[in-house]
């Protein structure tokens, strides 16, 4: 009896992990700096900042996220959302350690990786990582 109630309550307290940190945008090191190039993407950068989006066929919060980063790129100057395909560019899938999606990527003008968030993102939460990409790039 002890043994499934032990499983139960460490079942729900991953599930809340998982709920929480969904979604969220974690720094990168500023020692640790990978870079996406516009060939890697299929076009342009944004001149302030990049949204780059991996998404599969069949991912249902990949939607959602594809609205909601329509709609950042629709409100911040300079903003360019990308999304691509993460099965047709394993390549970079690998290079940039993504293991699931929709997975969320914030470039600064240069490319370089600033934040990244696993899951659906809120949109102030985007909104917070593109001001650091930016807020970079200005210092």
């Amino acid at each position: 009896m002890w043994v499934l109630v032990a499983a139960v309550v460490v079942g729900v307290l991953l599930s809340a992990l998982k709920a929480w940190a969904d979604g969220r945008f974690r720094g990168k090191s500023e020692d640790d700096v990978e870079r996406v190039t516009a060939s890697e993407v299929g076009g342009e950068l944004g001149e302030r900042a990049t949204l780059l989006q991996f998404s599969s066929a069949f991912c249902a919060p990949c939607r959602a996220t594809r609205r909601t980063l329509a709609e950042v790129e629709g409100m911040v100057e300079g903003v360019r959302h990308v999304e691509l395909d993460a099965e047709s560019h394993l390549e970079l899938v690998r290079r940039l350690d993504i293991l699931r999606t929709p997975t969320t990527l914030v470039l600064d003008s240069t490319g370089a990786v600033v934040k990244r968030a696993s899951g659906a993102p809120r949109k102030p939460d985007v909104i917070a990582a593109l001001a650091t990409a930016i807020d970079r790039q200005a210092s």
